[in-house]
This record gives structure tokens, sequence and C-alpha cells, in this order.
């Protein structure tokens, strides 16, 4: 998320006769900042790759899903829900911030600013909420599954995903349309005011409430449902062993619908390492700088909103390694577009 700190008033500050403007020709322009070429060069090119991959795999799932009838089941309807915001986020999203930070400018107006901000928090809330849909929906499917069929419909899981747009989107754009974020720092934005800039900053009580909204509380839902899911499987698996034992004299052992569960509730805990990675730092410093009078320099704050943005890049890629019946998918749908002969393979 594009939530950068006050720091921005450092550069207002700096002499402006000896600095490159974002506008020249204004007087009030925010001063554009000074990079090495080769450090500049280096960073547009690793952005666009990660952009391009978040793109393009979350492209990947989304035709995926839509085109084998398969995988169209309540837990892909999420994934595909996800893979869309996500896709999104690389699409509208990342290109803008990626400029924002390398130039240190906004050239596209206050209008389209607040609409980038919205977005970006509409964006990433969502992805995060979607997470958490995932792991309550596999909690009901591996620690209740005689009921999960008739509780988990398609019809149900749409209207949870309805009320994660809705939310996000109205949660988002209410914050930068009232501005209830900079109460109480109206000093501070006095001094960091100049034309090209692009802030979204967040007092005490904002970045608290942000904080529990979009990641310590889903964090904390779903940290909760993956224990509870490993202690199943950790039963289920004594179970199986059990029966693999005495199915051993038959010679020919089958892989139960506990190994795919076991193995589905492993992947979702590696979704969860790294949910907490990407996200874990953004959010503490977006918890302390308020109190601290926002000491974070200006490109470790990027450097960690671009860590959260790499959540959305990975998604596509743990179904791709592990999720066999999406690379069996990938791998016809790759075979199509590039007209090999076994693209007419069956998913299963």
């Amino acid at each position: 998320m594009a939530w950068i700190n006050a720091h921005i008033m450092n550069l207002t500050n700096a002499n402006a006769d000896n600095a490159l403007l974002c506008f020249p020709h204004q007087p009030d322009s925010c001063p554009r900042e000074h990079r090495f070429l080769v450090f500049k060069v280096a960073m547009y090119f690793l952005m666009l790759g990660t952009i391009l991959m978040t793109v393009f795999g979350n492209l990947l799932v989304m035709i995926t899903i839509s085109h084998f009838k398969q995988l169209q089941s309540p837990t892909n309807l999420i994934i595909l829900s996800m893979a869309l915001v996500d896709c999104l986020l690389g699409c509208l999203i990342m290109p803008f911030s990626m400029v924002r930070w390398l130039e240190r400018c906004w050239f596209l107006g206050e209008i389209f600013c607040q609409i980038h901000s919205g977005l970006d928090m509409t964006l990433s809330i969502a992805s995060i909420l979607h997470l958490c849909l995932v792991s309550i929906d596999r909690y009901l499917a591996i620690c209740k599954p005689l009921s999960y069929k008739t509780k988990v419909t398609n019809g149900k899981v749409a209207v949870c995903i309805v009320v994660i747009w809705l939310f996000s989107v109205t949660y988002s754009f209410g914050i930068v349309l009232s501005k209830v974020n900079v109460t109480g720092l109206e000093n501070l934005l006095m001094q960091a005011s100049c034309v090209g800039n692009c802030a979204l900053i967040f007092n005490l009580e904002s970045g608290v409430i942000l904080s529990l909204v979009a990641f310590f509380i889903p964090g904390a839902i779903m940290s909760s449902l993956y224990l509870k899911i490993f202690h199943v499987a950790r039963k289920q698996a004594k179970i199986m062993s059990e029966r693999l034992t005495v199915r051993q004299n038959g010679g020919m052992v089958v892989h139960s619908a506990e190994q795919r569960e076991r193995k589905a509730a492993k992947t979702l805990g590696i979704v969860m390492g790294i949910f907490l990675l990407c996200w874990l730092p953004f959010f503490i410093v977006t918890l302390t700088d308020p109190v601290l009078n926002f000491p974070t320099p200006l490109d470790v704050f990027d450097a960690l909103v671009w860590f959260g943005y790499l959540n959305s890049t990975f998604n596509p890629l743990v179904y791709g390694f592990f999720y066999p019946r999406f690379q069996r998918a990938f791998k016809i749908i790759i075979s199509k577009v590039l007209h090999l002969n076994n693209a007419n393979n069956l998913l299963l």
C-alpha cells in the first residue's frame, strides 16, 4: 500500500536551487530525487519484472479457473477473486507507485492521487481479506469435512467475496475522501505541501485501526485456523498410517483424501508464512511511526510497501508449485498459447 510517511517534508526543505524539480516551471514544485543512473535503471528493471510477474501470474490463475470446470469449486472461486485483486494491483497501482518512489514525483494531479491512494488501500486490504477467507474455507474443509459441502457453496462464497469488496472500497475511499487519517497532522502537511506530492499518511488512531482491520485481526484468524488445521492433519496422518499398514499386504497403496488435505494444509502454511513475511514489517512501521514522529526514511518505507506488494506476486507462484491440478492446468493453457501438440490433454 502506497502510504508514504511524513519525511516528504525533508525533501521540500531541500535547497531548491540545487535540486531538480518535478515541475520546473512552478515555483512551489516538489524536488525530484537525485539517484545514480545505474541504480535507477536497475530498479526500474527489477520493478517492471515484478509487475509483469504479478499481472501475468495472476492472469494465468484467472484464465485457468475460468477455463476448467473441474477447478470451479468454492475454494477456487475465492482464489479467482483474489487473483483478480492481485492482477488489478499489478496493473493499476504498482506502475505508478514505481515512478513515484524512484522519481519522488506524482505527475497525474490531485484527483488521480486520491483515486490511486483509495485503490491502493482497497486492493491491498481486499487481497489480505481474501487470504483470510481461504483459511476459513480450508478450516471447514479439513476440520469439518462432513458438513463442508452443505455449509460451503458457491453462492455463500460469492456473498462473502462481495462483502469483502464492498468493505474494502467503502473503508479505503472513506478514509481518503474524509481525510480523517490526517487529523492532528495539519501543521506537518502544511510544511510538506508542494506540487507533485502524493502522500497518504496516518495519525496514530487511524494507523491502529487500519493495522487491526487490514492485518492483525485477519492474521490472528489465519494463524489460529492453520494451527487447528495442522493439529487435525497430524491426527489424520496417524490414522492414515495405521490404515496403510493394514493395506500393505494388498500390494498397492492408494493415496487417500486425507493425504491430499494434509498437503493442502502444508501449502496454506507456506501461504501464511509468505503473508507474514511480506506485510508484518510494513504494519509495524505504520503503528510505530506516528508515535516516534515519523522517523522512517522514505526509501525504507517504500521498500516495505513493495514488500507488501510482493505478496500478490507470490500467490500464483504458490499455486503453480504446490497444487498439482493447477500445474497441469497451467501446462495446458501455456501449450494452447504456444500452439503445442499436447494442448488438448485433459486436466485430470
